[in-house]
């Protein structure tokens, strides 16, 4: 049988893609192996000795469209020797080809069932005194450049943690001063008055630091891996000081697409998203004045559950109340407190949202409702309070009205999914005392003098102005005690107390 031309063509064309499907699986086992079998299991169990030098660390880049393999080149053309690790949480796909070297390896960060916890341990592969964090894209120039940045590290040993050197750009390297506060869930970025000593960096950059710094923290190479970095540095009062030295960028920009482009944007705020969520910041002040909220809103859940003995769970955490809940419980008591200043419904600051008023002229900053009394004669001049007592009411603006059940009081939920919530008590005169039909085991819930009431005074509160007892120093003493104000204490301190010299 003759086979035709085109026959012939196809079957080479068939044979071609074979052998390039099997060279591309064989290079990927091989880095596979090469990573798991890098060194026998017997000897990675011990801390790796530490000898002087740099190592050089590419974590962050795309697998799609990377120059990771022209980076590590790039250093090895300057000194055949150097160490270069390449971390990624994953193997990478298409494959990564690395020179066959003993001094560059290739690390998984993620762990495999089958293999020993210490094979994704990067810290167990860098035998040197240093670390260089090197971004994907980046030309080494001369040998020189490593050794100028130890050199300048050494000569500023004991005054700074960290060194970078920028890598040229469109958009220079800026100096920034961060600080983070976990109680508040919050990270504030600021200009620094110094354009070379600083807690943080914006833009590209090369930055060495000990080895054993490095390791020492929570997370030493998560992503985006400057954003993380400089989060558990600013904690540890770590500053970084920008050198003269300077690294090449071979290729700008580093994606070639408007399509790559979109994935690796979209890729990057996924891995702040889920930074934040580890870390516990749900809000980010930046440099402009801008903010980054990562909490709750009306369309989650509220960022802690039930709370259980007066103490929501996050001051067992050490923390205070998220700055997203705080923020729409401000929403929440001013939109009520409006509603019932137009219908007629005469309120006031109640219990513990009257002692932050005092105190803080906002909300306590670890409480968790807003608590207003009204008087009980007035609720039918509310469509929305009268109209709950045959079930639950969504209003235009997304709060939820209803009948609370645990007792004979109101309740607004900042909306149907996010129960953070403002409670509305009836209280009616009798024999000149404000008393009410349901009492609660809380201290400050006893019945008071109507005359605290008459007349109700503004006090600020959150951002506007609300209506308060008179005399609200005597009238919260006589809840809680002498000195309240000037002593503040948690909800229920036998279960947790607060550290007053925090």
């Amino acid at each position: 049988m003759r086979i035709t031309f085109c026959q012939g063509v196809l079957a080479l064309a068939i044979v071609i893609n074979l052998l390039i499907l099997y060279y591309v699986s064989r290079l990927q086992q091989r880095m596979l192996h090469r990573h798991r079998d890098h060194v026998q299991p017997s000897s990675r169990l011990l801390p790796v000795p530490q000898r002087p030098g740099v190592t050089v660390i590419i974590r962050e880049f795309e697998d799609f469209e990377n120059y990771v393999p022209d980076v590590v080149q790039s250093f090895l053309k300057q000194k055949p020797e150097q160490p270069v690790m390449v971390a990624a949480d994953t193997l990478p796909y298409p494959p990564l080809v690395l020179p066959d070297a003993p001094n560059v390896q290739l690390v998984i960060l993620k762990p495999a069932p089958d293999q020993p916890a210490h094979v994704s341990r990067p810290d167990m592969y860098v035998k040197t005194e240093y670390v260089a964090l090197v971004p994907d894209g980046v030309k080494v120039d001369s040998t020189r450049q490593l050794d100028r940045m130890l050199e300048e590290f050494k000569a500023n040993q004991g005054r700074v943690q960290m060194v970078a050197a920028p890598v040229q750009s469109l958009t220079p390297l800026q100096c920034l001063n961060l600080k983070v506060s976990l109680r508040k869930w919050t990270a504030e970025y600021s200009v620094a008055p110094s354009t070379r000593l600083c807690t943080a960096l914006k833009g590209d950059a090369v930055i060495l630091l000990r080895t054993k710094d490095l390791f020492n923290l929570s997370t030493p190479l998560a992503k985006p891996l400057l954003t993380s970095l400089f989060i558990q540095t600013s904690l540890r009062g770590w500053t970084v000081r920008i050198l003269d030295v300077s690294f090449s960028s071979a290729h700008q920009p580093l994606l070639s697409s408007s399509h790559n482009q979109w994935k690796a944007e979209n890729r990057a705020k996924a891995s702040r998203l889920q930074l934040f969520r580890d870390f516990g910041i749900k809000r980010v002040l930046l440099e402009d004045g801008k903010q980054q909220w990562f909490g709750c809103s009306k369309e989650t859940p509220r960022c802690f559950g039930t709370v259980h003995d007066d103490t929501p769970e996050y001051l067992y955490q050490n923390r205070w109340t998220p700055p997203c809940c705080l923020q729409a419980l401000r929403e929440t008591a001013k939109y009520v407190i409006n509603i019932l200043e137009t219908s007629g419904v005469r309120y006031w600051l109640e219990g513990g949202t009257l002692l932050g008023a005092a105190r803080h002229q906002d909300i306590i900053p670890w409480d968790y409702d807003v608590d207003l009394g009204i008087y009980l004669e007035d609720i039918p001049n509310c469509d929305l309070l009268r109209n709950v007592e045959s079930g639950s009411i969504v209003d235009e603006k997304g709060f939820v009205w209803e009948k609370a059940i645990e007792g004979d009081f109101y309740r607004v939920q900042y909306s149907e999914h996010n129960h953070l919530h403002v409670d509305l008590w009836p209280f009616y005169s009798k024999n000149g005392l404000m008393t009410k039909d349901t009492w609660m085991d809380h201290r400050q819930d006893v019945e008071f003098p109507e005359h605290f009431l008459k007349p109700l005074l503004p006090l600020p509160f959150a951002g506007f102005t609300a209506l308060a007892p008179n005399n609200y120093r005597s009238f919260l003493e006589l809840k809680f005690g002498a000195g309240v104000i000037e002593n503040p204490e948690y909800p229920n301190p036998a279960r947790k107390k607060l550290d007053k010299g925090k």
